[in-house]
């Protein structure tokens, strides 16, 4: 964490975050090491879809064709934080911590994981197959950190 810290402290780049299932994890755990203010701009936990609608202007008909947990929520998620926040890597989350609420299209543990530098946009799948909600949680914060770290190089 504190390598990426460095990494874009140096490269000047900001970051903001919308999540989902993570519930403002990801931004925890960036805002827990020292130097964070230098790179971090902006976190939104929009937990419900009707937040994800009012405050990140996600098309209601994206959530009701696609679902919230899907490509197109994560990616209009994304899109719309960077007209929020103005940083130059946004990431979005929206997934399906559990332990309940999974179906057999979308299971528990499916989490989208959105991140947008300049104007590319890539979108992540990710299938974790941990047992509980908080290790789907942690993993999702390690996965979204990854990415961020592999966008910012």
């Amino acid at each position: 964490m504190q390598t990426l810290i460095k990494l874009l402290t140096k490269k000047k780049l900001k970051i903001s975050f919308a999540e989902s299932c993570t519930g403002g994890l990801l931004a925890s755990s960036i805002t827990s090491i020292n130097g964070a203010s230098k790179v971090f701009n902006l976190g939104i936990v929009t937990y419900s879809n009707q937040a994800k609608i009012k405050i990140l202007k996600v098309n209601k008909n994206i959530i009701k064709k696609y679902g919230a947990v899907s490509h197109q929520c994560c990616s209009a998620m994304v899109k719309n934080l960077s007209k929020i926040s103005k940083a130059n890597i946004n990431v979005s989350i929206t997934g399906i911590a559990g332990p309940k609420g999974g179906t057999k299209e979308k299971p528990v543990g499916l989490v989208y994981i959105g991140v947008k530098k300049g104007n590319k946009i890539q979108v992540n799948k990710c299938m974790f197959k941990a047992k509980n909600r908080s290790s789907i949680q942690k993993a999702t914060v390690r996965k979204a950190l990854n990415l961020v770290f592999r966008t910012a190089k």
